[in-house]
């Protein structure tokens, strides 16, 4: 089916007290993985690109049409959202690419030069259709919004939102990106704190790190959209690294590589069941 907007599948998760989970794509067995899990499931989804895995193809047009041609050719509803981007001319390119969200990341800026970037970001991307998210960066004199102890405080998160016009927020509450455990400790007080002080849907980075009843407990108090990369990567090269280990003559990649895409779709559909709390679709 067409690509679906994000702003519908967050505003319908947001509705129904559901998380809409937003997936990390690095290569094509991702978005496979995905998109498999999702119809599985009977959920929607993100398929995210970050710049990071830009950088890693040297350039965004062909990670992009194939993650596009993926969700289209799924009976999922999905969506395709471009994140932590830095480069305005990346941002300018995702429209052409047919990208349905973006998150410009000028978290490292001071204050008031993230507000300036940022808002410049938000208006070229709502003239272009795009559901734009961005994040607060520094917070209560911490290195950056995900840093160890990072929390972000509700009143300047209002003031952030107000000055810029974003229309989602990462959030910092006790989520760090890349963890490999699974025992990071939410702060959910804070969570339901910024959740009434803030207009527009919370968005949770560094997922991974989650365990489930604290995902469940977070889309509780008022998370919606949730992002998640380090876990499916886990899943996939664990899966990956078991059947090199088996077969010491394989050397098609399709018959190890199909292991991980199963691997990660199992983890994917696992995390849209937590994330969808009450179980039905959202």
């Amino acid at each position: 089916m067409p690509l679906t907007s994000t702003q519908e599948l967050v505003e319908r998760a947001r509705a129904h007290g559901h998380g809409l989970g937003s997936f990390n794509v690095i290569c094509v067995e991702h978005a496979e993985a995905i998109a498999e899990a999702a119809e599985q499931a009977n959920l929607p989804a993100l398929l995210q690109i970050s710049e990071n895995a830009v950088r890693y193809h040297g350039r965004l047009a062909p990670i992009a049409a194939a993650a596009a041609a993926v969700a289209r050719s799924s009976s999922a509803e999905l969506g395709l959202h471009l994140d932590h981007v830095t480069d305005v001319e990346l941002l300018h390119e995702s429209v052409e690419q047919g990208f349905t969200s973006a998150m410009f990341d000028a978290s490292r800026l001071p204050y008031d030069d993230n507000v300036s970037a940022t808002r410049s970001a938000a208006e070229w991307a709502h003239g272009h259709g795009l559901w734009f998210e961005a994040e607060l960066g520094e917070v209560g004199g911490k290195e950056g919004a995900h840093a160890p102890g990072a929390r972000t405080d509700p009143a300047e998160a209002r003031a952030y939102v107000g000055e810029t016009g974003v229309d989602g927020l990462a959030v910092a509450v006790g989520n760090s990106h890349a963890m490999t455990r699974r025992d990071a400790r939410l702060d959910l007080d804070l969570v339901a704190a910024l959740a009434a002080a803030v207009p527009v849907p919370l968005v949770l980075h560094g997922s991974s790190g989650v365990p489930d009843d604290q995902l469940a407990a977070a889309v509780a108090a008022g998370m919606v959209k949730v992002n998640i990369g380090t876990a499916l990567n886990i899943s996939f090269t664990g899966a990956v690294r078991d059947a090199l280990g088996a077969d010491q003559a394989v050397v098609d990649p399709r018959k190890y590589l199909s292991t991980g895409r199963s691997a990660m779709r199992e983890c994917v559909e696992h995390l849209l069941q937590v994330l969808a709390a009450k179980g039905g679709t959202s």
